[in-house]
């Protein structure tokens, strides 16, 4: 198995303008985020668990959670194991009849499952390492590689392609609203 990282939830965005959905997720013991695009649903999911917010009927993560229960398998972590053309591909690690089981699933729907079954969360460190951001360091290294490079050269600076990813994700934090877990 890859080195994985354990992360936590660190809140669910809506980004106001368009309505998208992004799941943060922190670095346990560290200030390194990885955000993730998923759809309306799984974020309402993952949302209603954090919040605890108790349904009339179960949802679809519920009913999942429930169908293990009843088997008698475990939720035993929920891993992001990789990043392939800008989109992420998830593992729900399972253990029935004393078996470990891997079954490929969207992180959403991993993370949904996670936050239901209170099991640890973990991120391939080639992800977290291609795709993860630490906002003040980021920050900080633009703007005095901006300041170096104009002033030497009168020009832009060059933006660092690993980071043109989340270019708008960071033009749309302020018009997001946060839900964080409590």
């Amino acid at each position: 198995m890859a080195k994985m990282i354990e992360v936590v939830i660190d809140s669910v965005r809506v980004s106001l303008t368009n309505q998208q959905r992004i799941v943060v997720l922190r670095e346990v013991n560290a200030e390194r985020y990885l955000p993730i695009w998923i759809g309306p649903y799984e974020a309402e999911s993952i949302t209603i668990a954090l919040q605890e917010i108790e349904v009339a009927r179960p949802q679809t993560h519920d009913l999942l959670k429930n169908m293990m229960n009843t088997l008698n398998a475990r939720l035993v972590r929920v891993e992001v194991i990789s990043l392939r053309d800008d989109v992420f591909f998830g593992n729900l690690v399972i253990e029935y009849n004393s078996q470990l089981l891997d079954i490929d699933t969207r992180p959403s729907d991993a993370l949904a499952l996670a936050v239901r079954a209170h099991v640890p969360i973990l991120v391939s460190r080639e992800v977290m390492d291609s795709a993860g951001i630490i906002p003040e360091q980021e920050v900080q290294t633009e703007e005095a590689g901006a300041a170096g490079k104009a002033s030497a050269e009168g020009e832009e600076p060059e933006t660092d392609e690993r980071l043109s990813v989340f270019k708008d994700f960071f033009k749309e934090v302020e018009h997001l609203r946060f839900i964080r877990r409590s």
